[in-house]
């Protein structure tokens, strides 16, 4: 259950000067502002432009959104008698959070997809005030069932479930909510205003039914755990699956991973509502005890793992039993004012679709897009061992695309003299990786790097969004001693993306956990998609989405580079740009 980023910073604000109870994203109808938005959001002037742009240049091809209004959490999605089904918060009345209800819509790829009629809708005393983010979990007998929050008559956080109306339709179209709903309630000790977004259920060897749902103690998040024998009647564990000192824990997801050895792993996700990112950690999983414990080696709080270092939260997997692996999905929030929302007619965006697994080192989760968004590449443009010279301000044009504002880049970079790499400043140990980036951006003068695209690019370079590395010399003994003798820094940096001075532009990084010594090169992918900036680093070892609204560069008129700020050359040993086309969205009448 997420908010916008932009107006959770109003809402820090005011809540220091409002003595308000906590509550759900209901607590947003206490701005006048977006009151006033709300009561004209069936009067979207798509037809103004926005930043300068009509609507159409800034929105996407190919990632998902529907063809109007505001979307945020992915929910309950999976894979059922041949058909990819995703749900998602969604506002049928305007471009503004409010009205939310699951949406819902199918795919046979994940690229195409089909719009349905809303699946979940306030219809009862139990979900009232709200129908918010939850999971899909399908039955032993193949009966997929919906676990959500509703809001109750008595403003509580309580869980429910629906079901399909008819098995048989592979569309799923309808749902019906059972009469004994809830069938999870906050009892005396739970926190009935922070007690949502519930997991997908899993079934253990002694056949009870688990799941997990976010709530909070005070500061403290928590994954309480949940068991049931019938899906129906569901009691408290003895303890919670996990619990950290990071403010409340939103959408957690728990699943199993497979690991290098041939064992598995679990990994516990968690959206820290205070932060608006979200962390991870995979670790043992005890069915017995139902005790859950991180790798010893893993950061477990704030500073831990992410799936994205960008603008990605409210996350959801689901298993693709079809193609035998586990696919991410991730909300996408807007950059720009609730005002410019409602006049474009639509907010918020789906990532990619992605494949996650461990990695073969068994030190962090691989991502990458999955291969079916490859279908909509187009004209190709190849480029080979190309040089871009050191000493700063170097670059070229990657030229013979329709339109790189909608485009697939990968390249590989290839670092000519790893002996000129800066020191990793000791002021920045301990420090996140954004930190480094927002000193080292990606117009100062480095030893290797920054180097890598400009992307949404003007004719004059005026505007411009930086997807980059860096890379610096370890200073630390026990890091040499490990083999690694270098930080790599990968940034996303629009912060001259656009004449929009209203603009939120800050930049995102994260550090790639690659050994460049051994090879001297990085891989970097990037995908274009006008309003969107989607980055995997170190063949998918670090990602970082952004969202970017240029003045100039837009449709036709945008431009690719290669740049290299650094004093080592660099050499483009392989880079492939591909246009995209954009995905069908059509509607089921």
């Amino acid at each position: 259950m997420a908010i916008g980023r932009l107006q959770v910073f109003f809402l820090f604000g005011l809540l220091a000067l409002l003595p308000v109870a906590e509550a759900s994203h209901r607590i947003f109808r206490i701005f006048p502002d977006l009151q006033s938005l709300e009561a004209v959001q069936g009067e979207n002037v798509v037809d103004e432009p926005v930043h300068g742009k009509h609507v159409d240049e800034l929105r996407t091809g190919f990632h998902f959104q529907p063809p109007e209004h505001w979307i945020n959490d992915p929910n309950g999605v999976m894979y059922y008698k041949g058909v990819y089904h995703l749900f998602y918060q969604y506002n049928p009345k305007g471009a503004v959070w409010g009205n939310i209800v699951w949406a819902h819509a199918v795919s046979k790829d994940l690229v195409n997809w089909v719009m349905l009629d809303p699946a979940i809708y306030p219809t009862a005393p139990f979900d009232e005030n709200g129908c918010w983010s939850g999971s899909a979990t399908v039955l032993p007998d193949g009966t997929p069932v919906i676990m959500y929050t509703g809001i109750d008559v008595d403003g509580r956080q309580v869980q429910n479930v629906a079901y399909p109306k008819d098995i048989s339709d592979p569309y799923l179209r309808e749902w019906v909510k059972p009469g004994y709903n809830p069938v999870i309630a906050p009892d005396a000790g739970v926190n009935a205003t922070a007690f949502r977004d519930p997991t997908t259920a899993w079934r253990g060897p002694d056949g009870v039914w688990r799941l997990v749902v976010g709530t909070k103690d005070n500061h403290r998040g928590i994954a309480a755990l949940y068991r049931s024998r019938d899906f129906k009647r569901w009691a408290p564990a003895r303890r919670a699956l996990h619990s950290g000192d990071t403010g409340m824990w939103e959408c957690p997801d728990f699943y199993p991973v497979t690991s290098p050895g041939g064992g598995v792993k679990h990994v516990l996700k968690v959206s820290l509502d205070l932060k608006r990112y979200e962390y991870y950690t995979f670790g043992e999983y005890d069915h017995t005890t139902d005790a859950y414990v991180p790798d010893a080696t893993l950061a477990d709080g704030d500073d831990g793992l992410r799936y994205d270092y960008g603008n990605f939260y409210a996350s959801k997997t689901f298993l693709d039993t079809e193609k035998s692996r586990r696919v991410l999905w991730g909300w996408a929030n807007e950059s720009d004012s609730a005002a410019a929302d409602v006049r474009k007619g639509w907010a918020g965006v789906q990532a990619i679709p992605r494949k996650v697994w461990l990695a073969p080192d068994g030190k962090q989760l691989m991502q990458w897009p999955v291969a079916e968004i490859e279908s909509l590449r187009g004209n190709h443009v190849n480029v080979t061992d190309k040089l871009v010279r050191g000493g700063g301000g170097n670059y070229f044009e990657v030229t013979g695309l329709a339109t790189p504002a909608q485009a697939d880049v990968e390249a590989t970079f290839q670092v000519m003299d790893l002996d000129k790499a800066e020191p990793f400043d000791p002021a920045w140990r301990g420090a996140d990786a954004q930190t480094v980036c927002a000193a080292r951006g990606a117009d100062a003068k480095g030893g290797v790097g920054p180097f890598g695209l400009w992307v949404l690019a003007s004719d004059e370079l005026k505007e411009r969004t930086a997807v980059f590395f860096s890379v610096f010399k370890r200073d630390d003994a026990d890091d040499v001693a490990g083999g690694k003798k270098h930080v790599v820094l990968m940034c996303n940096d629009p912060s001259r993306s656009s004449y929009a001075e209203e603009l939120y532009k800050p930049t995102f990084a994260g550090f790639v956990d690659v050994d460049i010594a051994a090879t001297g090169k990085i891989s970097l992918r990037t995908l274009i998609d006008h309003s969107v900036v989607e980055s995997f680093g170190g063949h998918g070892k670090t990602a970082i989405l952004s969202r970017v609204y240029a003045t100039k560069a837009v449709g036709d008129k945008a431009r690719l580079f290669v740049f290299n700020n650094g004093e080592s050359d660099v050499k483009v040993t392989n880079l492939n740009a591909y246009d995209m086309g954009s995905a069908k969205i059509t509607t089921d009448r």
